[in-house]
Formats: structure tokens, sequence, C-alpha cells
């Protein structure tokens, strides 16, 4: 302004490598004509939707027939001279009361048809209280009359016991408005002819909505809670294998993103991903629980009193060891690692105990799926023992989860520990040979010795030390990814070694994390049977 130039100011943002090669897909995408519409691509997407789950189009096609079916009394003369214009609550009826399972909408029909009643008697009383008081009186009665209705019926769907009818109290209130306005302008002082008129109605459009739902193809909410619990119980088996197996396998080459991992976009985990909506599907299965009750004897549920909320308790265990599977795969996906040296060597001991856990979860939900009982406690022995000798494994050499490398036993050295099952690299397939040469040494040493140096076991414990050192130096840890001679620059060549060691050994804990975390899965496998043999007695498996 004071004849002063304005500065140039630049501005320099930094795109991350990975949302910069998102830009450069989506502008190939939208430069090849990828953001307009493209009907093959809408077709593939609801065939696809339509072939996920074939009852949606029943669903659908049941909705238009009754639909249909009701419209006819108006396109036909005869019902409509009998019912006029009110026939069209028939119509409102069937769109509001037809559900996508039976028991869905006979719960519905029945808040329906119990709101309508009490909103027609209402309507009634009021009405003939209000014309008996006189045409001044009359709009102002019908108008507290409104207002205390709306207040009752909206505090009461509040409550928590009557939650489950708050569509019955919304029937109550907007039919009791309807049949009292509407009659107050349109019957002239007629309202006994209205109420009636619109009961009829619902009466028929409910009707019809039970019929169809009922005789065509019907969708039990009881199946479906049936299937679904069977499919959470293979969903969780085979999330827990393919989480334990990814965790052997993987040597540390391949990591994802940190925003992948954040976002748990897991491509590769299709079992994480259906554990993951088993842990979401509580509402569902309450909701499906709830309809299954209102559901005559059908199917293979063919007596009354069905224990339909045991499937839920059932669920909500399963649930519960299903968290301990989540934790294993944030275990699976956590930045500090235990090295794959040290995995592989209990490999055998975690996946007999993986697959025997996977196969009783398994073989619980085929029970179920078949309504029969099975010899579960057989397969339950079978997981406590492969658990105990898990857990044996771990106790036995402890020393390779810590960094200062005791031995289990330093009372008997000549006694050789007891070797893991199986191992797979170098660093522990030797070492139990490397410990049997020592004592073996030790031990003719010993012989040759015992009289002239009495401090021999002081030696042999000191050597025991020395190799078990070596031993664990030779370790690849995956964690942490620094350089050596990062530490070297922080800190003097002192403190090197002993945060070295320290990070080494939170490292390897790790493995004692994701190893206590199957043994709690087998734990809670003990509560999922006591609730699954719960439901085979009282449904009569």
């Amino acid at each position: 302004m004071n004849g002063k130039k304005g500065s140039n100011i630049e501005i320099s943002i930094n795109i991350p490598s990975s949302m910069a090669k998102q830009l450069d897909q989506a502008g190939k995408k939208s430069s090849n004509g990828g953001g307009g519409f493209s009907f093959k691509a809408w077709g593939l997407k609801v065939w696809e939707f339509a072939k996920e789950d074939s009852n949606r189009v029943k669903f659908s096609l049941k909705v238009g027939l009754a639909v249909l079916l009701v419209s006819l009394l108006i396109l036909f003369r005869a019902p409509y001279e009998v019912f006029g214009t009110n026939i069209i609550w028939s119509i409102l009826t069937v769109a509001i009361m037809f559900e996508y399972t039976v028991g869905a909408t006979f719960n519905r029909g029945l808040n329906r048809a119990l709101g309508s009643l009490l909103a027609g008697i209402l309507a009634i009383g009021v009405a003939q209280i209000a014309l008996s008081s006189g045409h001044v009186a009359e709009p102002i009665i019908i108008g507290i009359s409104i207002f205390i209705i709306g207040t009752i019926t909206s505090f009461m769907k509040l409550w928590p016991s009557l939650v489950p009818y708050e569509y019955g109290f919304r029937v109550v209130l907007f039919t009791y408005c309807l049949i009292v306005v509407s009659g107050y302008r349109i019957s002239m002082g007629n309202p006994m002819r209205t109420a009636m008129d619109r009961l009829y109605s619902i009466a028929i459009g409910g009707f019809v909505a039970v019929l169809v739902n009922v005789l065509v193809c019907p969708i039990w909410a009881g199946e479906q809670l049936h299937k679904e619990l069977v499919n959470s119980f293979d969903s969780v088996a085979a999330s827990l294998e393919e989480c334990v197996g990814k965790y052997l396998e993987d040597d540390g080459s391949e990591h994802p993103e940190f925003s992948k991992t954040v976002m748990d976009e897991f491509p590769d985990e299709p079992a994480y991903r259906k554990c993951r909506s088993t842990l979401n599907s509580s509402a569902k299965l309450e909701a499906l629980a709830v309809s299954a009750k209102w559901e005559p004897p059908h199917g293979r549920f063919r007596h009354f009193f069905y224990p339909w909320s045991e499937y839920v308790k059932v669920a909500a265990v399963l649930r519960y060891c299903a968290y301990e599977v989540m934790a294993l795969h944030g275990v699976l996906h956590s930045e500090i690692q235990a090295p794959y040296n040290l995995r592989i060597t209990f490999q055998s001991e975690i996946r007999e105990a993986t697959s025997q856990a996977a196969e009783l979860v398994r073989s619980l939900g085929q029970d179920i799926s078949s309504m029969k009982r099975s010899a579960i406690n057989s397969l339950l022995k079978k997981v406590h023992s492969s658990t105990e000798r898990l857990q044996r494994a771990i106790d036995v050499h402890s020393y390779l989860l810590t960094c200062t490398c005791e031995p289990p036993d330093t009372t008997n050295f000549s006694k050789p520990l007891p070797r893991l099952s199986q191992t797979l690299t170098n660093t522990f397939s030797d070492l139990p040979n490397q410990l049997a040469d020592l004592d073996s040494s030790n031990s003719l040493e010993t012989n040759s010795s015992q009289q002239l140096n009495p401090s021999t076991p002081q030696q042999m414990e000191s050597n025991y030390h020395e190799l078990m050192r070596k031993q664990s130096r030779r370790l690849h840890y995956s964690w942490p990814p620094l350089q050596v001679d990062a530490f070297e620059e922080e800190g003097s060549a002192g403190d090197f070694l002993p945060r070295m060691k320290a990070l080494e050994s939170t490292a390897a804990l790790s493995l004692a994390t994701f190893t206590s975390l199957l043994i709690e899965f087998v734990a809670r496998l003990d509560h999922l049977v006591e609730a699954v043999d719960e439901l085979s007695k009282l449904a009569k498996f």
C-alpha cells in the first residue's frame, strides 16, 4: 500500500509416498473414465449382493406380492365402496409391518394391532366427550388430549423394560392423532365410523402381511440365529489357525505399512475379518433371538418355548474366546516381535495346542449344527494335555526368554535338559547336542579330578553360562530396528550392552505374551463347553 511490493511466499507440501501412489492411481482411474457411472459395474454389484444371500430376493418379492394383494382392494370398485379412502391404511400397514423374518413380522404385527386397538378406543372415548361438551370446548379437549397422549407414549417407550414395545407406543400416538383430527374435520361429528373403518383396514393389511410372510418362502428367525451361531464357531476356529500359522511362518521379510495395520486392512487374512464380524454380531443375534420367540414351532425346532435365549448366552461366551484371538492377532502385527529362530523353537507345541483347540471349537459348532451331542470331553482332555506340554516347554526353556540365559536347574549339571520336540534352525537345533557334549565332557572331568579339584562344579556352572551367552548372542532379534551405530552415538560404550540386553529380552518376551494368550484361549474353552452342554440339554439335542 505504501509503494512496497509484496514479498513472494512459497509453500511446500510434503506428501508421503504411500499417499502419492494412491493419488496417482485415483488420477489414472478418473482419466480413464472411472469416475463415471457404469451400469455394468452397478449390475455386477447388485448381482453379488443378491447372490450373497438369496433370502434378500425372496423378501423383496414377498413384499411386492403383499402390497399388490392389498392394492386390489382399491383397484376393484366393490371393496373401495365399502371402506372408501380408509382402505389406504391397509397398504400402509403392509409396508410398515412386513419384516424380514416371520418372527419379526409377528412381533411388529402384535405391536401394531395392540397399538391401533388402544388408539381407537381412546380416540372414540375422547371424541364422545368432546362432542358432548359443545362446539367451543371440542377443539380444546382434542388438543389437550393429543398433548397428553404424545407426552405419555413418548415417555413410556423410553422405559427400559418397555423398549421392545417402542413401536407399539409410536402406533398409539400417530393412530390416535390421525383418527381424532381427521374425524373432527372430515367425518363432521362421526368419529366412531372413522375409527372402525380404519381398524378394519389395518386388520386386513396385517392379515395379508402375516399370511404372505408365513406361506410364501418363509424366512425363520430361528433358522437364521442357528446358522449365524454355527458360522461364528467356524470363524473363530479358522481365525485362530490363521493367526498362529502366520506368526510361526513370518520370518520378518514382509511387514505391512503402519497405516494398513492401524486401519485393520488385512486382505490376506479373510478369517480375521470374519472373526471381527463375530465380535460385532451381538446386537444382530439378540434381535434374532427376540424375533424367534414369536415364531411357532417349525422345521427342526418343533417344540414350544424353545431356549432361544441360550443361543445368545453361547454366543456371548464364544465372543469371550474370540477376544483372545484378536489379542493374538495384535501380537502378530505388533512392532516388537520375537526373533524368528526363537518362535520356531516352540513351533510343534504351539501348532499342536492350536490344532487341538480349533478342532474342539469346530466340533462344538458341528454339534449345534446337527443338533446332536458328541464326545466333547475326550477332545477337551486332548486340548488340555497339549496345552500342558506347551506350558512345560516354556517353563523348562524359560532361560531363552530372558537376557541373562539362566539355566532351569543349576543343582544337577550332569543331567541333560529336556529337548523341544522339533527345531528348524541351526541356532537352536545344535543347542541340545552341545549341551550333551558339555555334560559328557564335564562328567569325565569330574570323575578324574573330583578329589584333586573340589571347585569343579563352579567351573561347570560358569562354562554352562558361557555357552548359553554364546548361543543367545547368535540370535537375530527383529526389534529394535535401529542399527548398532545409533546406540553408540547416543550413549557410552559401557552403557550399550546392558541396553541391548534389555531390548533383546523385551523382544523375546513377545513370544511369552503370544503363548500366554493361547493358553488363556484354551482356558476359556471350558466355559464354552459348559454353555454348549447347557444348550443341548435345554434344546433336547
